[in-house]
């Protein structure tokens, strides 16, 4: 993603989620033909190194895990909350697939394995 229009789209329409490193916004669009993803990293979040850190993180939370989605035609926004550059990488997707779930992107099954 990276049309500033499906972002504002995925905010107002969408559900979210929020965990103590991230918050996870969904909005389901069956004319999409598969998962599009978009990674929101403020200043806030650290540092220009520490943020690329964390785009790369949550790009490999999204290479694993986005085959045990439910319904992946949908929009899937990741957005880094202030100290989410400290938190190790288990913290991260830990916290991550919490969120997932509760948004029911997947189940409590495919999560733990």
């Amino acid at each position: 993603m990276k049309q500033r229009g499906d972002f504002a789209r995925v905010r107002l329409s969408g559900q979210a989620k929020t965990g103590r490193f991230v918050i996870l916004s969904t909005l389901a669009d069956p004319s999409l033909e598969t998962l599009r993803t978009g990674f929101i990293t403020s200043r806030r979040a650290g540092k220009a190194h520490e943020r690329n850190l964390l785009r790369r993180r949550f790009r490999a939370f999204v290479q694993t895990h986005a085959p045990d989605f439910s319904e992946p035609k949908r929009f899937l926004v990741t957005i880094a909350r202030p100290g989410a550059a400290k938190a190790s990488f288990a913290e991260l997707e830990a916290d991550w697939l919490n969120q997932a779930r509760r948004l029911k992107l997947i189940s409590n099954k495919s999560a733990e394995a």
